[in-house]
């Protein structure tokens, strides 16, 4: 092996046995390879030999699941923790998993201030759209004036004339119709064709030709 590789492989080993000692929990090669890769660039075929080197030297341990090999800090080089200890390791934890969910919702308070804050309007914002209001404001106003101006408005018994006469000539729009369908009924009693091929014979065209329908009274 050349002095470079050797140099490498007792670098890898140290950045190794470092990781597994202070996350000291089991992981395999690929594990320790995804999660270190990309902060020291180590190669998988590194980690693996790198990894199998430290287990030979009784520095972590190695063990067997199934076909995979698991790696993890040999736990006899740790101080036994009492009960006692324990408990109160327990007790922080709690203590800071409280903290770390009070200050997440602190920052979600934030954030959504802050996303508030960032949606208003700036004050030159604020102005220009005050101007804009004032202006369509305006324009209405002068609407509304020529509408009252006027000398042209309906009155409301020129609106009642209008309303009547319509149903004046949608009644004789509905009658004269029921004439002509009961007539062309009458008649296809005793023709030898179709309705269709009578209609076209006569010239006849009805409002479904011209998909014109029978407005509501």
């Amino acid at each position: 092996m050349s002095k470079g590789r050797s140099e490498a492989a007792a670098g890898a080993s140290e950045i190794l046995l470092k990781y597994l000692q202070e996350q000291n929990r089991p992981y395999s090669a690929q594990d320790v390879f995804g999660n270190l890769q990309r902060e020291h660039g180590l190669g998988k075929t590194l980690v693996v030999k790198a990894l199998e080197q430290l287990a030979q030297q009784g520095k972590i341990k190695e063990k067997m699941y199934g076909k995979q090999k698991i790696y993890f800090a040999d736990q006899d080089q740790f101080d036994m923790v009492s009960d006692a200890d324990l408990q109160s390791l327990d007790a922080r934890i709690l203590a800071l998993t409280a903290q770390v969910q009070s200050l997440q919702q602190s920052c979600r308070h934030m954030e959504a201030e802050l996303k508030e804050l960032t949606s208003a309007l700036t004050t030159p914002e604020m102005q220009k759209e005050i101007q804009e209001l004032k202006k369509e404001c305006a324009g209405y106003r002068e609407r509304l004036k020529n509408i009252k101006e006027a000398s042209n408005h309906v009155t409301p018994e020129e609106k009642e004339q209008v309303y009547k006469e319509r149903q004046r000539y949608h009644r004789e729009w509905r009658k004269r119709k029921r004439m002509a369908t009961e007539l062309s009924d009458a008649i296809l009693e005793g023709y030898p064709k179709s309705k269709k091929q009578f209609f076209e014979e006569v010239g006849i065209e009805t409002d479904e030709d011209h998909s014109v329908k029978l407005p509501d009274p």
